[in-house]
């Protein structure tokens, strides 16, 4: 072999050495790279299944029930209204708790509502009462106020996944004799890792259906009462 093929070999050989190396290192890399996207797409998804929770629970407070569809949500946010229950006083004020209780048992008779006035009517003559008045205001103004990148649209659609959308139920279960509404709304990670690497994908749902876990993310659920709760929690 003349040194100018030696030559050529040797540099033919350390690149395939620095190929194989560089094709290790990604290997080893996807999966990791993978887990860490996945990670950053969970954190949208599941602020996005707190919001429908945080509409979820305030539509069963007015309704009694809880809203089977992501639209429904969307127009009780943008149309509804709800009870505010504010309290006047602390109940940690001795006089204050002193003063309620004196004019409460002068107006026995009254209507709950009526002494609830006349506790008003002190209040604004500047006695130190404990009472509660309940206002109805409009949904839109009172939920997500601290939050000026909120979008109601948004939820109606799983993140990163093109366009497609969140999955939600709800129903009314007889649960030792009573009836408990129930819901959940669930985003698949079919869909969440949409464009990512489909084996390892497939490989996640195989792991998480090994676990006896939902492939995805979920809030809630309508086959037992949770409290609600996401299965990140």
């Amino acid at each position: 072999m003349n040194k100018t093929v030696k030559i050529v070999v040797e540099i033919a050989l350390a690149a395939l050495i620095c190929l194989v190396a560089w094709l290790i290192v990604k290997s080893v890399q996807k999966p990791v790279q993978f887990n860490n996207e996945v990670a950053a797409r969970s954190q949208v998804a599941i602020q996005r299944l707190k919001d429908i929770r945080t509409l979820q629970v305030a539509f069963k407070s007015v309704n009694g029930r809880f809203s089977p569809t992501v639209d429904s949500l969307k127009m009780f946010y943008e149309t509804g209204k709800m009870d505010i229950v504010m309290q006047i006083g602390s109940n940690d004020d001795s006089l204050a708790v002193s003063n309620t209780e004196a004019i409460k048992k002068a107006n026995k008779r009254l209507k709950p509502e009526q002494i609830t006035a006349k506790l008003a009517e002190a209040y604004a003559a500047g006695q130190k009462v404990v009472f509660s008045t309940v206002t109805e205001i409009a949904v839109k103004d009172t939920l997500f106020n601290n939050r000026p990148d909120f979008c109601i649209d948004s939820l109606a659609y799983i993140p990163f996944s093109g366009g497609q959308l969140t999955e939600m139920e709800s129903t009314i279960k007889t649960v030792s004799g009573v009836q408990v509404p129930l819901f959940e709304a669930r985003m698949p990670y079919k869909a969440l890792c949409n464009g990512l690497d489909n084996q390892l994908r497939i490989n996640l749902d195989a792991e998480r259906r090994d676990q006896n876990k939902y492939e995805g993310l979920q809030v809630g659920s309508i086959t037992a009462p949770n409290n609600n709760a996401g299965n990140w929690e």
